[in-house]
């Protein structure tokens, strides 16, 4: 089985080919530190998780580097209306990105570069820009040149032609200064009142784009396989990236390029001025971290995702049906005569299938639904272990399966506590509730009312209410 993923660079599935296997080097942009994260870092980070942690599984030795942005105007700005320094904006939600990230277990990664610890390596590669003529300074300032870098555009499709001034995205200077309208800052010279750093342009601070080329470098090397980040990254960061690092070092920047789809919220892009800016922890005041988890991964990671409650709500059911079949083996380990000496058997067909399936593009979707056909096969059996003291498989075929299931949850993050045995078994399904639905009509049908009330009383206790219609239908909803 060969592992393929989607290149930005190519627009083309591709068979994934390490540098130097089973090493992999990865790259990913970061936070800028002046904010709590918001759903959109939540997806990029459970996604490059995941990968990681897949690439992993399948036996690469992965280095996984992901910066942190902490001098930037939005920091600054942040800073100044707090009566606070830089340093200690960027510092407070860094933590919390930790905090945030801990609760999605999200993994942390090998190394976490900050762009003011990096600046030796931002200074010397913008001199080296410099002395190549791919870079020049006015008034304090230095630019990348654009024109000169003959493959500018490969990544986002962008002709030179048909960009405009204020492409180069957090640039704020004069267009003056510059030769062409579209070159980009390398370095910043200082304002008044702002923190700033000696450099031979003299005191200023690094443009954000020569941050990660530098880290990159810095971190894992000319070329590594794999830099990955939201598409809103393509045009202009990316690609200005590509532009600094193979200007100079006449090599790819990466083998790989990978990016995830932007999220929205009830159908709307999200932003402050619609008033629909939703931060992880938001979310998670409302929704189980686990649930989020699965929600994100139930999507093509490369495509558009749509934050709903209901949505939510569902993958909250989805997480439940899973938790069962995960507390499986915890729950009936004693019913089952399981000891700490039982084999726990891996289920070859199905780590084959599960590899299959994730092995096209980091097809999560199709690996989570061979965990949805463990897990309801493992409720069944558990039901059938509760109600008639006995299961249709053996003991040790059970043993395998819970065993592949936990397995393979893992790969994705998705782990349950043994805590949530009470809930899981207070959970159901839609298919449960429309069987306790006919079975309720049967009844009252049949004329037991008493069987046809305490159905009703058992799904309230699940949190369904029954509303009765005309023509013996029954329609039922969620309480809120």
């Amino acid at each position: 089985m060969n592992l393929t993923l989607y290149n930005t660079l190519t627009n083309q599935e591709e068979t994934f080919i390490p540098i130097n296997p089973p090493k992999v080097n990865m790259y990913c942009c970061g936070i800028t530190a002046y904010d709590y994260c918001h759903l959109g870092h939540a997806r990029t980070c459970i996604v490059w998780d995941v990968v990681r942690s897949y690439l992993i599984w399948r036996g690469y030795e992965v280095k996984y580097i992901q910066n942190f942005t902490d001098i930037d105007d939005k920091i600054l700005n942040r800073a100044k209306n707090e009566n606070t320094t830089m340093e200690a904006i960027s510092e407070r939600f860094i933590q919390a990105y930790f905090e945030d990230m801990q609760r999605l277990n999200v993994k942390q990664a090998d190394a976490y570069p900050r762009a003011t610890h990096a600046l030796d390596g931002i200074k010397k590669l913008i001199w080296e820009l410099e002395q190549k003529g791919y870079a020049y300074e006015t008034q304090g300032d230095v630019y990348y040149s654009v024109s000169k870098f003959k493959d500018y555009g490969k990544l986002s499709g962008r002709k030179l032609e048909d960009l405009q001034a204020g492409a180069s995205g957090r640039v704020n200077q004069s267009e003056a200064v510059k030769q062409e309208s579209f070159d980009f800052a390398l370095w910043k010279s200082a304002k008044p009142d702002e923190p700033s750093f000696d450099s031979p342009w003299g005191r200023g601070r690094p443009g954000w784009h020569i941050e990660c080329s530098a880290m990159v470098r810095d971190m894992l090397g000319e070329t590594i396989d794999i830099h990955m980040g939201g598409n809103d990254l393509i045009f202009p960061h990316h690609e200005n990236e590509i532009a600094q690092s193979e200007a100079f070092t006449g090599k790819p920047l990466a083998r790989y390029w990978l990016h995830n789809g932007m999220v929205k919220v009830d159908g709307e892009k999200m932003s402050k001025s619609l008033g629909n800016f939703v931060t992880i922890r938001d979310l998670l005041a409302k929704y189980d971290p686990m649930a989020i988890r699965l929600f994100i991964l139930q999507a093509n990671y490369r495509k558009p995702l749509d934050f709903t409650d209901d949505a939510l709500k569902a993958a909250t059911n989805g997480w439940h049906t899973l938790v069962e079949g995960l507390l499986f083996g915890i729950k009936y380990r004693e019913k089952l005569n399981w000891t700490e000496e039982t084999h726990n058997s891996f289920i070859k067909s199905v780590h084959d299938h599960f590899c299959q399936a994730v092995d096209h593009d980091f097809n999560f979707a199709a690996g989570l639904a061979i965990l949805f056909e463990l897990a309801k096969d493992l409720r069944k059996e558990g039901n059938l272990l509760t109600h008639e003291g006995k299961t249709s498989q053996s003991s040790q075929e059970l043993r395998g399966k819970w065993h592949t299931l936990v397995n393979l949850a893992q790969v994705l993050g998705l782990e349950a506590d043994f805590n949530e045995i009470e809930d899981a078994s207070n959970a159901i399904t839609e298919s449960e509730i429309e069987a306790l639905i006919e079975q309720r009509l049967n009844a009252r049908q049949a004329k037991n009312y008493q069987e046809g009330d305490q159905i009703r009383d058992l799904l309230k206790e699940k949190g369904v209410t029954l509303i009765d219609v005309s023509g013996g239908v029954t329609k039922w909803h969620w309480n809120n």
